[in-house]
C-alpha cells in the first residue's frame, strides 16, 4: 500500500466519481462526524458523484438515498440499489433478485441462525437486521463484546459450510444466497445510472474501504484507496488497496477526499 501523496496529480481532473464504504469508513467508532459528512456533501457540490457501498440494510439505504448528498447506494452487499431523483420526487430501486430468490434466501437462512448462535459463544443477530430484505447479518463486535477473530473465521465457516455466500466487515459476518457482490452491483449501477460502462471507465473512479469485504473492490480499482484500520486485516486478506490514508476511520476518509478536491 503506498501513502496517499503518491496518487498521480492527473486523478485529480479526471475523477468522475467516489464509491466508498461506510462502517469504519466513513464513521469512526460507530459515529459519523461533521467532518466526514461535510466532505460527501463537498464532493457534491463539486460535480463528483458519491455513492455508498455498503452491507447496512434496506430500510438505513432509504434513508441515506434520500437524505445523504449522494447519486445513489448499494446495499446489503450488493443486493440492491436505491438512489432518489429529488426532482422528480421519485425513488429507484433496483435489486438483484426477483422477491421469490429473496424470499427462498431469507428461509434458508432462518434455518442456519440457530446453528450459528449456538456454536459460536457472544455473537448475536445484528440490531440493524429488521431493516434487511436479503441477507443475514451476525454481530460480532458492534453491540457485543468484540469476539476473537477465530470466532469470526467459525461464523463465517458455518455459513460456507452451508452453501451460503459470507463476508466479514469490520463490524459483522454478512450472508446471503446467490452469486451477487458489491462490485457486481457497482456494474450495474454505473450502467443503469451513469449511462457508461464501469469496465472501460474504471480508472476515473476511487473506490474507500477499511476490510475483507472490500477486496473484489480493492482488486478492481486501480485507484483504491483505504483508511489506516485496514492495516488491522492485512494478515487476513489477499487484495489490499493500492493507496492508504494516515489516519483511521472518518479522518482517513477526509484525508482521501482532500487529495483530491478543494474545500476547508
Amino acid at each position: 500500500m503506498k501513502p496517499l501523496y503518491q496518487i498521480p496529480d492527473t486523478l485529480r481532473q479526471s475523477l468522475r466519481g467516489i464509491f466508498s464504504d461506510i462502517d469504519d469508513t466513513i464513521t469512526t467508532n460507530g459515529m459519523l462526524s461533521a467532518e466526514a459528512y461535510s466532505a460527501i456533501e463537498n464532493i457534491s457540490e463539486q460535480g463528483i458523484d458519491f455513492v455508498p457501498i455498503t452491507g447496512r440494510p434496506a430500510g438505513w439505504c432509504d434513508m441515506i438515498a434520500r437524505f445523504w448528498p449522494v447519486r445513489g447506494v448499494i446495499g446489503e452487499n450488493g443486493a440492491f440499489f436505491f438512489s432518489y431523483d429529488h426532482k422528480k420526487k421519485k425513488m429507484i430501486r433496483r435489486y438483484i433478485q426477483s422477491e421469490k430468490e429473496r424470499s427462498e434466501g431469507r428461509k434458508k437462512l432462518e434455518k442456519i441462525k440457530q446453528k450459528v448462535l449456538n456454536e459460536v459463544a457472544g455473537c448475536a443477530v445484528s440490531s440493524d437486521q429488521f431493516s434487511r430484505i436479503s441477507d443475514l447479518a451476525i454481530d460480532f463486535c458492534e453491540d457485543v463484546p468484540d469476539l476473537p477473530i477465530e470466532a469470526v473465521k467459525k461464523i463465517k465457516e458455518i455459513f460456507d459450510e452451508s452453501g451460503a455466500t459470507a463476508k466479514i466487515s469490520s463490524i459483522h459476518v454478512n450472508a446471503w444466497f446467490g452469486e451477487y457482490s458489491k462490485l457486481e452491483m457497482t456494474r450495474v449501477f454505473t450502467k443503469e445510472i451513469f449511462d457508461i460502462d464501469l469496465d472501460r471507465y474504471k480508472d476515473e473512479f476511487v473506490f474507500c474501504g477499511d476490510s475483507p469485504n472490500d477486496e473484489p473492490l480493492f482488486q478492481y480499482f486501480p485507484n483504491s484507496c483505504g483508511v489506516a484500520n485496514v492495516k488491522d486485516f492485512e494478515s487476513e486478506m489477499t487484495y489490499l488497496p493500492t493507496y492508504v490514508s494516515r489516519s483511521k476511520g472518518g479522518k482517513g476518509f477526509v484525508e482521501i477526499c482532500k487529495k483530491f478536491l478543494d474545500f476547508d
